[in-house]
């Protein structure tokens, strides 16, 4: 199972560090820096739709034809991103990918929890991560070289040859681990997806405003896009999300406020080395490779961690290290530093991340019985879409305003990577609610 799963996150990992490091020259050549976290938020939307359904297709009928259907339309979305003539049509097809890598993701998920024992699980997930090393490190040189010297676009278009090995190497485990419950999933949860995309998608025209739109209009879609987000939590996540109610709904949330403060953060370095220090897009690129190697240490140290060791505590002590990873951001901004400085911040963000996700991981599928696996991976997905969403609004926001008002400064990213350390800071004071009332001590605040 280990090598088949591999491979295909290894793809997942090759494609998304590369639009990263990419997307910087593809806004330039597009004249869309006012628009540039569209790119982002538009995958992130989308894919909470193809968690939902991932969701209820592996219940229902196991893990194989989801994990398919993620994967051929991640590259048919990504071909049509290559191809793309302009940033609109770009936007729209990275919402197609985000539909494929919301299923494959999800699908990964489920094969874990049905090829490992509990006490395996912290260490699958070990190994996950280790499979984001390789792109991490190579990713960057080879997607800035081909923008560079070649075409960004190549970035996208070689994903579907990419995709044959790992495509290969899943058919025989999806077969061993398939089969599902055979019951209908829980009613309207698809369409309850849907809403909740449009709802994303509506605050994201408030939050990052495209030229000529009224103010009033602009209000009119916050309001109703956030309406329609929480209408959306309270089918798709546990009961009690809102609440923050002790044990899964908690633990979900968390998934969502990390990865919202790390991504959204994580966007805005290669622009920001690229505008404000004039780096190449290879070199600011690079600056992203240390991600996978931050983060692997960090989900290998929690894979030594007893699988009944309650993860509350884990997942606090790493929330604070993205905290002070992201906080320190900002210093390679500064003239007199190198502006690389950022590769140490970065690394040390993504150690607190290696702790936190496997630990969430673990958590939730403790929590969850054998029937609702697929459902509840899947929750954990979408609080990460509609969180990392959402901060990507809002950090957009700040940078189309600076864009809007003559251009992005350091103060600008500054303001940005602040935000994104408090919101990972609020994370580690909530950790605690993922304990489960019954491991409440007597007396303790629930």
């Amino acid at each position: 199972m280990t090598i088949g799963v591999v491979a295909a996150i290894t793809l997942f990992a090759f494609e998304g560090i590369a639009v990263s490091t990419v997307m910087p020259a593809v806004a330039i050549e597009f004249d869309g820096l006012g628009i540039y976290a569209w790119a982002f938020s538009a995958y992130v939307a989308c894919s909470l739709v193809g968690m939902v359904v991932a969701g209820t297709w592996c219940d229902r009928d196991g893990p194989r034809r989801t994990m398919w259907a993620g994967l051929w339309v991640f590259a048919l979305g990504a071909v049509a991103a290559g191809l793309a003539p302009g940033m609109t049509l770009l936007i729209v097809a990275r919402g197609v990918q985000g539909l494929g890598g919301g299923a494959l993701i999800v699908a990964a998920y489920v094969l874990v929890a049905r090829a490992y024992p509990e006490d395996l699980r912290p260490k699958a997930f070990s190994i996950m991560a280790a499979s984001w090393v390789v792109p991490a490190l190579v990713g960057p040189f080879i997607a800035g070289w081909l923008t560079d010297s070649l075409s960004w676009r190549l970035a996208f278009l070689l994903v579907p040859l990419v995709l044959i090995l790992p495509a290969l190497m899943l058919r025989r485990v999806l077969r061993e681990h398939d089969g599902g419950t055979g019951e209908p999933g829980a009613r309207g949860r698809i369409p309850m997806a849907f809403v909740t995309a449009i709802g994303l998608t509506a605050a994201m025209v408030a939050f990052v405003r495209p030229a000529g739109l009224p103010l009033w209009f602009d209000a009119l879609c916050l309001v109703v896009g956030l309406c329609l987000v929480f209408a959306g939590v309270r089918i798709l996540l546990p009961s009690g999300t809102l609440r923050l109610q002790r044990g899964l709904p908690t633990t979900v949330v968390m998934r969502g406020i990390l990865a919202g403060a790390f991504f959204g953060a994580e966007v805005f370095i290669p622009l920001a080395l690229v505008e404000q220090r004039g780096l190449t897009i290879t070199v600011a690129g690079l600056a992203l490779s240390v991600s996978a190697l931050g983060w692997w240490m960090g989900s290998y140290a929690q894979g030594r961690i007893p699988e009944s060791t309650d993860r509350s505590s884990t997942v606090r002590t790493g929330a604070l290290i993205v905290a002070v990873g992201l906080v320190s951001l900002p210093l390679c901004l500064v003239p007199a530093l190198p502006p690389m400085v950022c590769v140490v911040s970065y690394f040390v963000a993504s150690v607190g991340m290696g702790l936190c996700f496997p630990s969430i991981a673990v958590q939730t599928l403790r929590l969850s019985p054998v029937a609702e696996q697929g459902v509840n991976s899947a929750s954990l997905q979408i609080s990460d879409a509609i969180l990392s969403a959402l901060a990507l609004g809002l950090l957009g926001a700040v940078h189309a305003a600076a864009v809007t008002r003559g251009g992005a400064t350091t103060s600008t990213y500054d303001a940005i990577w602040w935000a994104a350390a408090a919101v990972a800071l609020a994370g580690a004071v909530l950790a605690a609610r993922m304990k489960p009332v019954s491991a409440v001590p007597a007396g303790a605040p629930s």
